[in-house]
């Protein structure tokens, strides 16, 4: 028999207990799924499912690296059937990962500053007035203030006897030189003055001196004869009539093509759309990647509103809006500033109007359509998506600029967004004779990190937001081949978007195979000495990948398990022991060489396959006619590095199949904020040779438990939000919606663009730094119940 102690206490007050018990239990219950307890940047417990109170001191400043982890342990075998998002479970009624602090209800009040400065001459119409600052931002070719004064940005380098037309450069022009944009045209005195002559069209092509030998070009003699010509039966590229040519009547030369954005047509004679931001957001006019804002509105997508322009006409992220029409007496020719009431849901974010050389002149100036954008247009003016993997970055900044988030109130804002486009100017590095890289030793990489220390100079100079928390709360995107690695110094407290998760935990130096992007050689009192990627801070994205419609409606991504043949699958460059592959060792790290060597299911150059090749395993370098089919008929799809990242975590993902990742130290896409447990696979470099006997060891039930949460997450590896921004201007335009805005729009799972916003919001209630910055700070915005958390 046992005994209780006997308890001498009123029963209202047991009562009482009672209840508090019950209610602490029920909101346990319904808010633990939504308050994650171990959303965690600054490490994870080692239970996912504890409730411990949060200590700052101990987390604080704490880098978790991937191999460090027991996965067994943060990830026990309950929460292997469930994507999580470090700790906080998938709840398919919500269908979303919130973060704690009434993200889905609360809103707060910001008040939007409508600018009514006026600019020196109204910019000349050189270029548009930020209405914000009373500054100009110059057409590329233009600069000063009020754009005045016209620069001289040659198409050649100095010239020589032995080079009449200097060394070669990509805008090496032996005609008509448009020196606002180092740009080639065939020039005044020909039938089409305004064709391009891009690179090899305007010189000599010598033939092969051996059968399947490659043409080379001779940049020191021009080839006059071929695009100057009037000759009836063979006239050259300035005088070529297209119908005539297509009619085959006449014969032009072959290295001519239409490569200028804003042209197409094999003679360049169709004038199209161009591709700007957010097409100008339908206020203006797109110049070959500068937005030509209409009256009252400025910004790099025309976007941002004047105190002229008309309330009904104000872009949604600044609606429903409360007017104050009340302010002292603008001096000069100034116009009133208007302060719009907006009721907005945090992080709010602030995007800096940048001069134009970071982003809009490195479009507006490209030699070639496809370089850095995600799209182009056709000549109906119709979306061309482009294969450009880079395209993520116009993609995100798209999807800022247009988003509820955004903010012009940068007292008020949560983070800071710095949009240089890197992607752009690695792509057009020795482009033209302004963008040399001389003083950078010839590295792609060491230019990049002198764009961003300009970038940085100018908002320290210009903005006062900078130093309020040292750089933490801004934002820098890195999309290059290895990220962040050549990020300068002054930046990196910053958070960094990349695509390149490398820790440096194994490799310690640069990756890449192509010497132009080495990052070993730039000073040290430049870059410093940071990783390429800090989990307790940074960001991988996916990259950009050209919409597939019919991988949508024919659901490759739910492609079941029965159809699904061959256990594991991977096309890509193999090497130099293959046709065609990359001459370098150290391509991939040598990882995909090792991959080759025991599986390949093609030949090699000695014609022989992979040691271990087996039927269901297909390891090749011939890139294959259905490799959207061929993945998602895969259980396993290989993620391997090329130059730094690759596409093909992204590829696995949007087709279904599991992804396997082999490079030691380096973080996917969402890797610090997602369970890849739950539906990925990590094997050591050094456990190629076992991959096979790996993969076999999984049971039924833990392929079918990961497939299921690649259904659940694929969408995630999608920049949907970007695609239906485009669907809808396409609409606004013609009657009929092409396919990939019809699926695209069916689409309703988060995407890039809201999992970029989860974890700013997660991040925003939860990096010690800022809640210590809160406390002192009472006006920072952070509501006083984010302080503490809320489990």
């Amino acid at each position: 028999m046992v005994s209780f102690p006997s308890w001498k206490y009123p029963w209202s007050l047991v009562v009482a207990i009672g209840l508090l018990l019950i209610l602490a239990s029920a909101i346990h219950m319904f808010l633990s799924p939504i308050f994650p307890s171990s959303l965690d940047f600054f490490g994870a417990r080692q239970n996912s499912a504890s409730c411990a109170p949060f200590n700052a001191s101990s987390d604080h400043g704490r880098t978790e690296r991937w191999d460090d982890v027991e996965w067994g342990a943060r990830f026990p075998a309950d929460s292997h059937g469930a994507v999580t998002y470090r700790g906080a479970p998938w709840k398919a009624e919500i269908g979303r990962w919130l973060s704690g602090c009434g993200s889905a209800l609360a809103t707060v009040q910001v008040v939007e500053n409508i600018g009514g400065k006026s600019c020196q001459n109204d910019c000349s119409g050189r270029g548009v007035c930020n209405r914000e600052l009373g500054a100009c931002r110059c057409f590329h070719g233009y600069d000063g203030e009020g754009c005045t004064k016209k620069l001289e940005l040659n198409c050649n380098l100095p010239v020589s006897p032995e080079q009449p037309f200097g060394s070669w450069i990509v805008s090496i022009c032996p005609a008509y030189c448009d020196t606002t944009r180092a740009m080639c045209f065939c020039g005044q005195g020909t039938k089409y003055p305004n064709r391009p002559v891009a690179e090899a069209c305007g010189f000599k092509i010598n033939l092969p001196s051996q059968p399947g030998g490659p043409k080379v070009t001779d940049w020191t003699k021009a080839d006059f004869d071929n695009i100057f010509t009037t000759n009836g039966t063979k006239p050259g590229w300035c005088n070529v009539d297209p119908e005539d040519a297509y009619a085959s009547k006449v014969k032009f030369k072959e290295e001519c093509d239409c490569k200028y954005d804003c042209l197409v047509g094999q003679f360049c004679e169709i004038p199209t759309v161009c591709s700007c931001l957010n097409q100008c957001s339908g206020r203006g006019h797109c110049r070959g990647g500068f937005c030509e804002c209409d009256r009252g509105y400025y910004g790099i997508d025309c976007s941002v509103p004047s105190s002229i322009s008309p309330i009904q006409e104000w872009p949604e992220w600044l609606r429903p809006a409360t007017v104050d029409l009340h302010d002292k007496a603008p001096t000069s020719s100034d116009l009133l500033t208007i302060k719009a009431v907006v009721k907005k849901k945090r992080p709010l974010i602030y995007v800096y109007d940048l001069p134009p050389e970071f982003n809009a002149h490195l479009l507006e100036g490209r030699h070639f359509k496809f370089e850095c954008v995600n799209r182009i247009y056709t000549d109906k003016n119709r979306t061309l998506w482009t294969d450009q993997l880079y395209g993520s970055q116009m993609a995100l900044y798209e999807s800022i600029l247009a988003s509820p988030y955004r903010t012009m109130n940068g007292e008020e804002a949560d983070y800071f967004y710095v949009p240089v486009l890197d992607s752009c100017i690695i792509t057009r590095a020795d482009d033209a004779p302004h963008l040399r890289m001389k003083e950078q030793k010839g590295l792609r990489s060491y230019f990049t990190l002198e764009f961003y220390k300009r970038a940085y100079d100018h908002i320290v100079e210009h903005y006062p937001y900078w130093n309020r928390s040292s750089g933490k709360d801004h934002i820098w995107f890195f999309s290059w081949d290895e990220g962040a690695c050549y990020a300068p110094t002054q930046i990196w407290n910053s958070m960094m978007l990349v695509h390149w998760g490398n820790t440096n935990s194994k490799y310690n130096h640069s990756t890449t195979a192509y010497w132009a992007d080495n990052w070993d050689q730039i000073p040290s009192f430049k870059r410093g000495n940071h990783p390429c990627f800090d989990p307790a801070k940074d960001l991988v994205l996916p990259a950009w990948k050209r919409p597939q419609p019919r991988a949508i409606w024919e659901k490759l991504w739910a492609r079941p398990r029965t159809e699904r043949t061959t256990l594991f699958y991977f096309d890509g460059n193999l090497g130099p022991a293959y046709e065609n592959g990359r001459p370098e060792d150290t391509y991939s790290m040598g990882i995909r060489q090792k991959l080759a060597e025991e599986f390949s299911s093609t030949p090699n150059k000695e014609g022989k396959l992979g040691r271990q090749h087996i039927a269901n395993v297909t390891v090749t370098s011939v890139r294959s006619s259905k490799y959207y089919d061929d993945l998602a008929s895969s259980i396993f799809c290989g993620v391997l590095p090329g130059d730094g990242w690759s596409g093909r975590m992204e590829d696995s993902m949007q087709q279904g199949c599991i992804p396997v990742i082999i490079q030691d130290g380096i973080y996917l896409p969402y890797e610090n904020v997602f369970n890849y447990k739950s539906f990925a696979v990590r094997i050591q470099e050094d456990d190629i040779p076992n991959l096979i006997k790996i993969l076999q060891q999984f049971t039924e039930t833990e392929i079918d438990f990961m497939l299921a949460n690649i259904h659940q997450t694929w969408q995630r590896f999608l920049y949907r939000d970007s695609v239906l921004l485009e669907a809808q201007r396409q609409k606004n335009l013609f009657s009929v919606e092409d396919d990939w805005a019809v699926e695209f729009s069916k689409l309703e799972e988060d995407d890039a663009f809201s999992t970029f916003i989860q974890v700013l919001h997660y991040k925003l209630h939860n990096d010690p730094w800022r809640q210590d910055l809160a406390q002192t700070r009472k006006d920072f915005g952070l509501p006083n119940f984010c302080l503490k958390r809320t489990h």
